[in-house]
């Protein structure tokens, strides 16, 4: 009896050691949002939440964006492992001495949007109307917009993050994130506005993307690699999943957050194909393709956005992580 006592005793802490080397295995791991926490996050949050990462042996930290927050800066200075950014901003670091590298993206679609009123029916009838522009306007979409539908920088005014000025006038557009301002509209307005997803228009650039140092890829390969997976995962389980975990976490972290807010949030992004159209019906959430990479670096380039000399389309984006992982959407 005493024998079998000690042998089973032997056998539980040889379990607790492996445990606990398990869990001292776990490596740790930063991410940087855009923003604050919100459900265009999500994906994040969840795999956080329901423990994929630490599945896959990371211990995660994300940390919240805002508008004071220089991502791309902390990121280059190491003191986040990845952060969450766009094809524009990451291609521009390179000319700045900045190896910024996307290795996945989790929305195919840009939430960029021009806001109307519901009078107007067609983009090209914004050709005459003022539309209120950020300043990142001017080195990501605008040049675009210009390019494709003829408008003008006479046009553009500031916008000022204020919802006021449209509401009061109609012959204003702006700007706005395709699950932000139109509810705020809706909900302080009490009028539907006309929103034009920019990227169904025909604007390329992928957005809230995995973004690292080239250092950060040659030296922690298997990190990355793990984090990519467990995010494109967490992306899936959120959205199509249960996201109540994930939702308890982005309150904590953005107490201004609502449940309304966040069931719309979730809402407009499977609704618009924000996470899943296009190239993840074959090839899975967060993939990322040399051909669309370029067609954005030329767009850059013809747009005298980017020098070309001074940067190198393959090497702002590495399809490693992604290219194989094939997780998909139920369908």
């Amino acid at each position: 009896m005493f024998t079998q006592s000690l042998h089973r005793a032997t056998i539980v802490g040889l379990c607790a050691l492996a445990a606990a080397s398990t869990v001292a295995a776990q490596e740790k791991f930063t991410y940087l949002t855009n923003w604050y926490a919100q459900a265009e996050h999500g994906g994040f949050y969840q795999s956080v939440a329901d423990g994929t990462f630490k599945k896959y042996g990371l211990d995660v930290t994300i940390r919240m964006g805002g508008p004071q927050v220089n991502g791309m800066q902390l990121l280059a200075a190491g003191q986040v492992d990845c952060f969450m950014g766009y094809d524009a901003q990451t291609m521009k670091a390179w000319e700045q001495g900045i190896n910024a590298v996307t290795v996945a993206a989790a929305f195919q679609k840009d939430p960029q949007v021009i806001i109307a009123h519901p009078h107007i029916k067609k983009f090209e009838e914004l050709k005459d109307k003022t539309i209120l522009i950020s300043s990142a306007a001017n080195t990501t979409y605008w040049p675009w917009v210009k390019s494709k539908y003829g408008f003008t920088d006479a046009q553009s005014r500031p916008y000022t993050f204020n919802i006021q000025p449209f509401v009061a006038d109609k012959n204003i557009a702006q700007q706005g994130y395709l699950s932000s301002e139109p509810f705020a509209i809706e909900k302080e307005a009490k009028f539907k506005p006309t929103v034009f997803l920019l990227a169904d228009l025909g604007w390329p650039q992928y957005s809230t993307t995995i973004v690292c140092m080239e250092d950060t890829i040659k030296k922690k390969p298997q990190a990355v690699a793990a984090f990519v997976k467990g995010a494109m995962e967490g992306w899936k389980n959120y959205l199509w999943g249960n996201p109540d975990a994930a939702n308890a976490m982005i309150k904590k972290d953005n107490p201004n957050m609502t449940d309304e807010k966040i069931a719309h949030g979730i809402s407009i992004l499977k609704q618009m194909g924000i996470v899943d159209s296009g190239d993840t019906k074959t090839m899975g959430i967060g993939t990322i393709t040399d051909a669309r990479m370029k067609q954005f670096y030329d767009f850059m380039v013809a747009n005298k956005m980017l020098d070309a000399a001074k940067v190198d389309v393959k090497k702002t984006y590495n399809t490693q992580f992604v290219k194989d992982l094939r997780i998909m959407a139920p369908k």
